[in-house]
């Protein structure tokens, strides 16, 4: 049976108050990665009011969570909330780079308090009309902590959480109105530290051997490496540790890498050759080498038919309609970024052909364990990236929570099909079988790690 167009609009306009709270205390706490403690909070305060068990500390996040309302014997649908902040983009909801009043200096410039905020409001809306109108089925909120480093969603796939899900529902802020109808990258994060050993290095430097000539060789061994991997392969890192004073040998050096290409089995290739250049680099310098490979994620998987699906109901919704104050904010964003002052996004773009893209998201572990789809909604002016002080400003005001609610809209839409219309499922569940052919899932995560180990380390040797 398919849910009517007003229903959908009479469920979201009551779970409008849910999306409204969470959007504006969980922008104002904006609250980094593994530290989200208050805004998961407020999400689990939420989705408790509204009759959902919780269960927290989920797949050895503190700050993750699974949260339910079950109807009886029916399909399962699952929601991807997230709620990290990012250091440094901190902003008052003002079109123009201005640090915090209170000196808070994280900010959302993902978006990602309207983007937990419109699942987590989808969740309580889609969980109304159940009850409402004795419809069978399962809603799943999962609170996906630390999206922008260790994302949980790995973890939880590796605990088989998703296993039993009919499929699982995302969107996040854009600068557009789109199905992301595409590939992103797999990847895997890697830390190198050498160890040497220290000596003075003006009166006796033959004492010593220097780990940064070892990280600097293996930096070296890996910018040559990049004239020989696929096109499709992307290596990019940072030195996080280097030394502490130039008169100084350095016994400990370090650095952070990430390696992506478009499937794991290009990725683990791409990591034993950097092990090799790590292993040479050591020999080289007579140091020692670690490569520790403590996280990754696989290549997000598209779903036609839930992208058919979810392209009916983001042209049903539409673009929010913009005041003139709202379009002179964005302009005003975009004159202060140096863009083209193009204001805000007014069209639905057509469902796209499938596209591979070279960014990641842990996303893509839950899409091979259930079948998976999401869409983009404006929040941010035309021509501003995602990681970025306008994203902070526009999500502390009303942009942000007009992209929250037509994402709500739709999320709301698709879920109700997903539960209610049995043709769909089966399609989204052969679309999936066939895009994974019969693989099973082998986690990216060491088998032996419990929980997060941590993008930001002390500068200082372990």
């Amino acid at each position: 049976m398919a849910v009517e167009r007003a229903r959908v609009i009479e469920a979201v306009e009551a779970a409008r108050p849910v999306v409204e709270r969470i959007s504006a205390e969980v922008w104002d706490l904006a609250e980094l990665s593994l530290e989200e403690v208050e805004s998961a909070q407020v999400h689990v305060r939420e989705l408790e009011a509204a009759g959902f068990e919780v269960t927290t500390g989920t797949s050895g996040f503190e700050t993750a969570f699974v949260a339910e309302r079950r109807f009886g014997d029916g399909p399962v649908v699952g929601f991807l909330a997230e709620y990290d902040a990012l250091p440094g983009l901190g902003n008052e909801a003002v079109p123009r780079r201005q640090p915090r009043a209170d000196g808070k200096t994280s900010g959302h410039g993902c978006g990602h308090n309207v983007l937990g905020a419109a699942l987590t409001g989808a969740a309580v809306a889609v969980a109304g009309v159940l009850e409402a109108d004795g419809l069978p089925g399962t809603v799943r909120v999962y609170g996906c902590a630390a999206e922008e480093t260790e994302g949980a969603k790995v973890y939880m796939a590796r605990d088989g959480l998703f296993e039993d899900v009919d499929a699982c529902l995302h969107w996040h802020p854009w600068s557009l109105a789109a199905v992301m109808n595409m590939r992103l990258a797999a990847t895997s994060a890697v830390r190198i530290a050498f160890h040497g050993k220290t000596a003075h290095a003006g009166m006796e430097p033959w004492s010593g051997r220097s780990a940064l000539d070892g990280l600097e060789l293996t930096a070296h061994g890996l910018n040559l490496m990049r004239e020989h991997v696929e096109p499709t392969a992307r290596i990019h890192y940072v030195y996080e540790h280097g030394g502490e004073a130039p008169n100084v040998v350095p016994d400990y050096a370090r650095m952070l890498l990430l390696v992506r290409d478009v499937d794991r089995a290009h990725v683990v290739s791409t990591v034993e050759w950097v092990r090799q250049i790590a292993e040479g680099a050591a020999l080289a310098t007579q140091t020692t080498s670690e490569v520790d490979v403590f996280f990754g994620m696989h290549d997000l998987l598209p779903n036609t038919p839930l992208a058919e699906r979810m392209q009916i109901h983001l042209e049903a919704a539409g673009v929010p309609s913009w005041t003139d104050e709202e379009q002179a904010f964005a302009r005003e964003c975009q004159a202060n970024m140096g863009l083209p002052e193009a204001g805000l996004f007014e069209d639905v773009v057509p469902l796209q052909p499938e596209v591979a893209i070279g960014g990641s998201s842990d996303v893509a572990d839950v899409s091979w364990n259930a079948p998976t789809m999401g869409v983009v909604l404006p929040t941010a002016p035309i021509g501003v990236s995602m990681h970025t002080w306008p994203v902070t400003a526009c999500g502390g005001m009303s942009i942000g929570l007009k992209g929250a609610l037509t994402a709500t809209d739709v999320l709301v839409a698709t879920a109700l099909d997903v539960l209610t219309d049995s043709e769909l499922r089966a399609a989204a569940r052969a679309d999936f079988e066939r895009r994974t052919a019969g693989a099973r899932y082998v986690s990216p995560i060491p088998p032996e790690q419990t929980g997060p180990r941590g993008f930001r380390l002390p500068v200082s040797a372990p």
